[in-house]
């Protein structure tokens, strides 16, 4: 099977970068809560239609995406660079990556929208698989080769998975989407620092990679609630740095990341747990639950009591 492969450093220039991107959970729903939206899968019509096939330019902080085109034609834009799409193909898109879309009306695709902290969870134990999707890249796929017919199974399996109600839906999902990224594992070459992988050449890699060293960081530490000066300097620059890179990046501070990461935490045990709301605060390294309830209600809107009603129903 012949595949192609590039990555977004590879693709022909095109448009600078907005000086204001906005950051999405999915495509214009700001307001989603990871806690309980770890996985989303629908096909690439569903939501490009309603913005007349037009996905503006944007980024998900938290948010891997897996665009598969079976059928149909899309121009790309990734990271300030245009790439022209044409199925059958599949790009991957890590969080924090740039990108936007023009579909053709006759696209038929699906798009999986993944929690990658969820997903790096499940590739604890495979480290090369892991790397492997840390990158942007496009794969075009040979339409009679059994790998194509093979990914699009896997990515039927996963919508079809997606759409049911059955027992233990969601480890059928876990091992839908392991069956997905193993089939796009097999398709990509492994890196060997000698291309894409080298010194960053565009704009803002460096920024974007204190980005990304900081939340795997955070993941690692927030309940202990570390400050922001142990955290600049595990990565080697200092507060000031750290928190311009941020705002570069994520249009937010470096504490917002820890934030963010903490109130995450806090809905999911809201949501699957019934530990109490002074558990809850203790085991996120907060002093006291009334000071903990205050800063749930001021980064949600909610109480925690308020929250966890809202996802029970």
């Amino acid at each position: 099977m012949r595949v192609s492969t590039k990555t977004a450093a590879a693709m022909p220039a095109a448009s600078p970068l907005p000086t204001s991107l906005p950051t999405y959970a999915l495509y214009g729903e700001a307001g989603r809560t990871q806690a309980t939206d770890w996985l989303h899968c629908e096909r690439i019509a569903e939501r490009s239609q309603r913005h007349d096939w037009e996905i503006r330019p944007h980024r998900h902080a938290a948010l891997l995406q897996i665009l598969h085109i079976h059928r149909g034609t899309a121009q790309a834009w990734l990271d300030g660079r245009t790439q022209p799409l044409a199925g059958p193909c599949v790009l991957l898109l890590p969080a924090l990556v740039p990108h936007g879309f023009v579909f053709a009306p006759d696209i038929d695709g699906t798009v999986v929208t993944v929690l990658e902290q969820h997903l790096a969870r499940l590739l604890a134990g495979t480290p090369a698989l892991a790397a492997q999707l840390g990158q942007a890249r496009l794969c075009q796929l040979d339409d009679s080769a059994p790998e194509a017919a093979a990914l699009q199974a896997a990515v039927a399996q996963l919508r079809g998975e997606f759409g049911a109600t059955g027992a233990w839906r969601e480890l059928a999902l876990d091992a839908a989407l392991l069956q997905l990224v193993v089939q796009l594992g097999r398709l990509l070459p492994a890196q060997d620092g000698d291309g894409a992988d080298a010194a960053p050449t565009r704009a803002g890699a460096r920024a974007l990679d204190h980005v990304r060293r900081l939340r795997t960081l955070v993941e690692a530490r927030f309940r202990q609630q570390p400050g922001l000066a142990a955290l600049a300097a595990q990565l080697g620059i200092t507060p000031t740095q750290l928190n311009r890179v941020c705002h570069q990046v994520l249009g937010h501070s470096a504490l917002g990341v820890l934030h963010g990461r903490l109130v995450l935490e806090a809905q999911r045990d809201l949501a699957y747990t019934t530990l109490s709301v002074k558990q809850i605060a203790l085991g996120l390294g907060f002093a006291d639950a009334g000071y903990f309830s205050r800063f749930f209600l001021r980064q949600t809107g909610h109480t925690p009591s308020a929250w966890r009603a809202l996802a029970a129903r």
